[in-house]
């Protein structure tokens, strides 16, 4: 790809030098002529000149058409390697999304920014269907209908890579590199209340006074009337000055939309011919764009048909020509609103396919670019009054929670390990303890986005999930604040306070929870005594949850609390260096490694200070 590139680039140069040489020649070519006085052969080779000299230029704005989508098509291809490697200094820039600190669980779960998951997925071109993906990723409260509808519409996109390129494509071209597709002009525009009637009373009279100028003149030529013409001409011109502002303000905005215009014409003209034979859920989405009457491309190409001729106004002798014999203008300021009015009834809908596509195609990718993800099963939530004894009463119940070979998608293959964990039924809390680095911080991280993605709709980082739904909730990153006199450890604390609210809150949906390192913002005792009575709290409530700590002594509640489980990641020192397995173990925590963290790090720490 990159070899043609540089092929039809160097033909473009050899065109434009071409292009300069026709110019050249045929201007020289015609001054000889002209100065032998033959004026008929000087205005045959003269437009012989302008034939060749378009010819020349028609071939190079098409290689140029060229060279432009085969460097977005190879930007595309760049993207997915990048997507697939996990190269983020090579993947498209992110969404800028300012992160709400109270929302349940997106600032935990590295869903935005720099380094996110939604960077990682995201082949939205638009704002509109990138912020579209980003909403469903975080949607608070799941909504199985929608996730039901959303999995075969993914599943047909999967096998349908060629079509998502395409579009990707289509939509890239007209839009300058790195920059996102805005639909709010367009809307903002097409939203405008220019009635096209308002022009209609103007275009009946310039059109009257335009055509009684021709009559004058050519009565006038035959010598039957005076010059009355020059009368009606001078109105005419005069009404035309007046009344230009009309027409130059809605040529302006249209003329500065024109570049918006284009990629959606390419886009909807693709989904208005594909076949949608083997994906009958595509073509249900894609319903609104197939009506042969109410086509986009038909209402938008009329709408750039309408431009280019306006375009007219960019060389002043030509436009002052043509408005002085006819209402151009007028005319086609008229056309535009019309046109614009019959599309504003219809482009949200439009839009909003296309914005669904490029989140459902963002979710499809992501699947084609990992084909060891696997759709979850996602099951309905029991009723609200059988929350806990639903489960309790039968222990061979299926679990509400169940995966296998659960992996983090934002690790590499090489550097990933694949757990399994099961929750069984309501009310259960899992305690995770382990070492430093162990891998605790990730596998919360790993559930809960896991589950971001199955309740958008998409594919996991899984051989099998299996879940009822949930509402996420997440305390994993706390941040304390400066400005607002929020310390670390209050700041903790509120955001406990709302899990607890929300657990005992009255909701159809049971929480699916993640703490990790609880109360590790104040001393030892205290926080020992807070996250004992805070677990407890949490046990046999509306939810379920993992809580990963240091405290060994927590383990101790599974003792007094059957719904608690113990588990936790090991870690060894081989050749005086620490190695971890990353590997979720049923049972507490037989090791800690702080003090062999700090000594191995230089710090001054004495074997016999180690406890036993």
């Amino acid at each position: 790809m990159a070899s043609r590139l540089v092929i039809l680039q160097q033909i473009s140069s050899r065109f434009a030098w071409l292009r300069l040489l026709t110019f050249l020649g045929g201007v020289v070519l015609s001054a000889g002529v002209l100065f032998l006085t033959n004026l008929w052969l000087f205005w045959s080779v003269l437009a012989s000149s302008i034939l060749v000299f378009g010819a020349v230029v028609y071939r190079h704005r098409q290689i140029e058409q060229t060279i432009e989508r085969f460097s977005a098509w190879q930007a595309i291809k760049q993207a997915q390697i990048a997507r697939a490697q996990l190269n983020w200094a090579q993947m498209p820039p992110a969404l800028p999304v300012e992160l709400d600190p109270d929302h349940p669980f997106a600032a935990d779960l590295d869903l935005a920014g720099a380094y996110s998951l939604h960077r990682v997925m995201d082949s939205a071109v638009s704002v509109a269907g990138s912020q579209r993906l980003y909403a469903w990723l975080t949607t608070p409260v799941p909504d199985l209908a929608k996730i039901r509808q959303r999995q075969p519409l993914v599943q047909e996109l999967i096998a349908l890579p060629l079509l998502r390129d395409k579009l990707s494509l289509n939509a890239r071209i007209s839009i300058p590199h790195a920059t996102r597709w805005d639909p709010q002009p367009l809307l903002t525009w097409l939203g405008a209340g220019d009635a096209p009637h308002a022009l209609r009373p103007w275009l009946i009279g310039f059109s009257i006074l335009a055509l009684a100028n021709w009559l004058l003149f050519g009565l006038h030529q035959l010598g039957w009337i005076p010059a009355l013409w020059q009368i009606t001409f001078l109105i005419y011109i005069g009404l035309q000055f007046v009344t230009a502002r009309m027409t130059a303000e809605t040529f302006h905005a249209a003329t500065e939309l024109q570049a918006a215009v284009e990629p959606l014409v390419a886009i909807f003209r693709q989904l208005e011919t594909f076949s949608y034979r083997t994906s009958p859920h595509l073509q249900t989405l894609c319903t609104p764009l197939l009506d042969p009457i109410h086509r986009p491309s038909r209402y938008l190409r009329r709408i750039q048909w309408v431009v280019a001729a306006t375009g007219i106004q960019g060389n002043p002798f030509i436009s002052i020509v043509l408005n002085a014999l006819l209402p151009w203008n007028f005319f086609f300021a008229y056309l535009l609103q019309k046109y614009k009015a019959e599309a504003a009834q219809y482009a949200p809908t439009w839009l909003d396919v296309w914005f669904e596509l490029e989140a459902l195609s963002s979710l499809a990718n992501l699947a084609y670019l990992n084909p060891t993800y696997t759709f979850p099963t996602i099951n309905a939530s029991p009723a609200h009054e059988d929350k806990i004894t639903a489960s309790s009463s039968n222990p061979d119940s299926k679990p509400i929670f169940h995966v296998e070979a659960l992996g983090h998608p934002l690790l590499p293959d090489t550097d990933k390990v694949c757990n399994n964990f099961t929750t069984q039924r309501l009310g259960e809390v899992a305690i995770i303890t382990g070492s430093n680095m162990a891998g605790k911080s990730t596998f919360l991280r790993a559930l809960g986005m896991n589950l971001a993605l199955a309740y958008a709709g998409g594919v996991v980082n899984a051989q099998l999930l299996r879940t009822d739904l949930f509402r996420l909730f997440t305390c994993i990153k706390i941040s304390d604040s400066v400005t607002q006199g929020v310390s670390y450890f209050y700041a903790e604390v509120q955001r406990l306070k709302i899990l607890l609210d929300e657990l005992e809150g009255d909701h159809p949906l049971p929480l699916f929870f993640c703490i990790d390192e609880i109360f590790r913002g104040t001393n030892n005792r205290e926080r020992l005594l807070g996250s004992r009575a805070y677990i407890r709290a949490l046990v046999e409530k509306h939810g379920v949850g993992l809580i990963s700590t240091h405290d060994l002594e927590l383990v101790h509640l599974a003792d007094e609390l059957p719904a608690i489980t113990n588990y936790h990641f090991r870690d060894d020192i081989i050749d005086g260096a620490m190695t971890f397995d990353y590997t979720l173990y049923h049972g507490p925590c037989p090791t800690t490694n702080a003090l062999k963290v700090m000594r191995n790090a230089g710090l001054p720490v004495q074997i016999d200070e180690e406890p036993a």
